[in-house]
């Protein structure tokens, strides 16, 4: 076993580092493997409501209603441990990847988090959905991103690229959701297309989504079905030395949590018809990051929003139900030395339910993160 110097970005801007790591490097016969992994731990010191090891946004609460304020936390469950490897395979390269953290559960419990092969462009297994990327993420200490971006997370899927388009076949029941019923049911999986490229220092893609949601409540005989669909732009350009701009739109019917922090589920019932019904949502990111000193400073915004209007004239909505999420996030971010990195954070999160009552909490990180 040799250790050798490689750029391993890791979950990028979802953890909000990426940049050089160490990785111990095995080499047997054609293979090539690398093992890499952090240490991270999170302090993190909730002003209002305590909100989750990472920020769950429904755990705020509405102006005027009892709240505990004052809640401090330490953990460290986004550590991290994963390797790859990389054989020539018929004029191609067979890659493989399995990494996992103790997120699981909520944290605490070891998940798997990629688990794919890779080879001629035929991707299979889990790793991050067709649909949404990082172009628009603004980077964040917290382990939740901000609302409103093409969710950019891991499900399972059958996925083949070629250039910069890819498609894809995905768990249809992970990130996008299901209908909120017993009943449910996924006959077919989700349909993803991608398109990213670049021109210098300005990077962009489009994402699509397509759903098939369904519920057969055998009981009551009662039965529909319809489609769903998502779309997503994003990009992020260099726009002077030192200064990244980043931004993206999502919008979808039916599209359920492809959009990142969506206040709804994909569909409901109607009471009265038994019909399948889809909900809008939208959603968006912008942000800014300002190369200084060892690091980056980082000020972001997201909201994600649904129209459940329709939802509450059927009575499948109450005035109690979410229906937006914003969050703003101010960071620095820097590294010492090489492996080694620090950042500090503060969030302001807010919560808007049906009836336009809303609520506010606030969140301060800190971290400390050793690679290797």
């Amino acid at each position: 076993m040799k250790k050798t110097a490689s750029i391993f970005t890791a979950s990028a801007l979802a953890l909000a580092v990426s940049g050089a790591a160490q990785a111990y490097t095995i080499e047997a016969g054609d293979t090539t493997a690398n093992i890499y992994g952090y240490a991270k731990l999170d302090l993190i010191y909730d002003v209002d409501d305590k909100l989750g090891n990472s920020v769950n946004r429904s755990l705020i609460h509405l102006d005027g209603t009892p709240g505990s304020d004052g809640h401090a936390d330490l953990h460290a469950f986004q550590s991290r441990l994963g390797f790859t490897t990389a054989t020539p395979a018929g004029g191609s390269e067979l890659k493989t990847m399995i990494e996992g953290d103790f997120y699981g559960g909520g944290g605490g419990s070891f998940r798997l988090r990629h688990g794919y092969g890779e080879w001629n462009g035929l991707l299979a297994g889990q790793t991050w959905t067709n649909f949404g990327g990082f172009l628009g993420m603004n980077p964040t200490i917290d382990f939740t991103p901000q609302p409103g971006q093409g969710n950019a997370a891991r499900q399972a899927q059958l996925r083949y690229t070629v250039d910069g388009f890819s498609v894809a076949l995905e768990d249809p029941e992970n990130l996008g959701g299901s209908v909120a019923s017993d009943a449910s049911k996924s006959r077919l999986p989700d349909l993803t297309l991608r398109y990213q490229g670049g021109a210098g220092d300005f990077n962009y893609a489009a994402s699509a989504v397509m759903r098939y949601l369904e519920y057969d409540d055998v009981d009551a005989t009662l039965k529909d079905n319809t489609t769903g669909w998502g779309l997503n732009v994003e990009a992020s350009a260099k726009v002077a030395e030192g200064v990244t701009l980043r931004g993206s739109i999502t919008h979808g019917d039916g599209i359920g949590t492809y959009l990142e922090a969506s206040p709804a589920a994909p569909a409901y019932i109607d009471p009265t018809t038994g019909s399948l019904e889809t909900i809008e949502a939208t959603g968006g990111t912008v942000g800014v990051t300002l190369a200084a000193g060892p690091g980056n400073m980082t000020l972001g915004y997201g909201i994600a929003r649904a129209d459940l209007d329709d939802a509450e004239t059927a009575g499948a909505a109450t005035a109690n139900s979410n229906k937006q999420f914003e969050a703003v996030h101010l960071n620095y971010i820097w590294s010492p030395i090489r492996n080694v990195t620090y950042g500090v954070e503060l969030g302001y999160h807010t919560r808007e339910v049906q009836d336009g009552r809303d609520g506010d909490a606030m969140r301060v990180q800190g971290m400390v993160m050793y690679n290797f």
